[in-house]
């Protein structure tokens, strides 16, 4: 607060750029750098001694913890100075020295990140990943680039994920896990090495995901997993038991769509 009781939102030892674009209502803490060609969206709160860079678009209400990095470039030995981007949605939380980078041209030139999310300290985006919503990495967990990791996915700390690696929906890994293939939806692993652990069951009830559903999944882990079928048998079997579930048809259009083999 200033002597007249003013809420001051930006700090004065702040250093902006003219051609960043800024909501009225922003907060920039003191010492925080932001360049050019970034945009942040109304709400959204920066802690002190962050760094963002541009091309990078911001949304709202998002909360930036002190010394993060966002919208660096990529690190990629074949990056030169293109124009690439990294988009952030909205009512994300980015905790102490998460770091985040653009894209590269060799993949689609932006990095992005949907809403809701949570990164915990010491998390790092690489260039090109794509993240969906309600996304949890905790401490230390750390992606490759080209990674995508969906909705509702939740990392433990020190996980590493090998680029170009899918990770689906309510999938959960342990503590420390190496993830250098493709975890299908609602799949629990861990372990050294990684392996699969059942179901994130416990994940998909406090998402409100109908019992039946839950019982579903379960057969059809036990047909990818267990019954030591071909991925494509086991996709089959799938198939006669899918029905009306959403959830059974989210998981066979993951494993149709499997890139760098399934982590089985």
């Amino acid at each position: 607060m200033c002597s007249s009781g003013r809420l001051i939102l930006i700090h004065q030892t702040a250093i902006i750029d003219s051609r960043a674009e800024l909501a009225d209502d922003v907060s920039i803490g003191p010492y925080t750098i932001i360049g050019a060609d970034v945009k942040i969206g109304a709400g959204t709160v920066i802690g002190s001694h962050v760094v963002i860079n541009g091309p990078t678009t911001i949304g709202r209400d998002n909360k930036i913890f002190q010394f993060a990095s966002i919208g660096e470039d990529p690190q990629d030995k074949k990056y030169a100075k293109e124009i690439t981007r990294l988009e952030i949605g909205d009512r994300n939380t980015i905790r102490e020295f998460a770091s985040m980078h653009r894209g590269t041209i060799q993949d689609q030139s932006v990095t992005r990140i949907g809403n809701d999310n949570l990164f915990m300290a010491y998390t790092h985006v690489a260039h090109d990943c794509i993240i969906g919503n309600h996304v949890i990495m905790a401490n230390g967990a750390s992606l490759a680039g080209h990674v995508r990791l969906n909705n509702h996915a939740i990392l433990g700390g020190f996980t590493l994920v090998h680029q170009f690696t899918q990770i689906g929906q309510y999938s959960f890994s342990a503590m420390g896990s190496s993830i250098t293939q493709d975890i299908p939806p609602f799949v629990m692993v861990g372990g050294r090495p990684t392996e699969p652990h059942g179901i994130n069951a416990v994940g998909m009830e406090r998402n409100g995901i109908a019992p039946e559903d839950i019982r579903l999944i379960k057969k059809a882990y036990k047909m990818i997993y267990k019954n030591s079928l071909r991925l494509e048998e086991a996709i089959e079997q799938m198939e006669a038991i899918a029905g009306d579930s959403k959830e059974v048809a989210e998981m066979i259009l993951f494993l149709r769509n499997v890139t760098r083999g399934l982590l089985r």
